[in-house]
């Protein structure tokens, strides 16, 4: 799969929520800014810049990137945080 999972239904880009999955850690949720922003910082924590994002110049247009086209990133060999998006029902 890369270091990424694809992300195959467009319905994706209507949704504005998502959970997080990361080793170690309790799933949480966040809405779109605030998922772009975890992921931001956690690419600007990794040793290199994942192959195929290394002609985006920075860790913000990274994840926004992903967002757009990714559900996964391997972090360290074997290790990878994931996120799904999800839409809340009003009410």
């Amino acid at each position: 799969m890369g270091l990424w999972g694809v992300m195959a239904d467009p319905i994706i880009w209507a949704m504005d929520h998502y959970v997080i999955l990361e080793p170690g850690k309790a799933e949480w949720m966040a809405d779109q800014a605030e998922t772009a922003a975890w992921l931001a910082r956690t690419l600007a924590a990794m040793d290199h810049v994942p192959a195929g994002l290394d002609h985006l110049h920075d860790a913000l247009t990274r994840a926004a990137h992903l967002l757009d086209t990714a559900c996964e990133l391997e972090v360290a060999p074997g290790q990878r945080v994931q996120w799904y998006a999800v839409r809340l029902e009003p009410g």
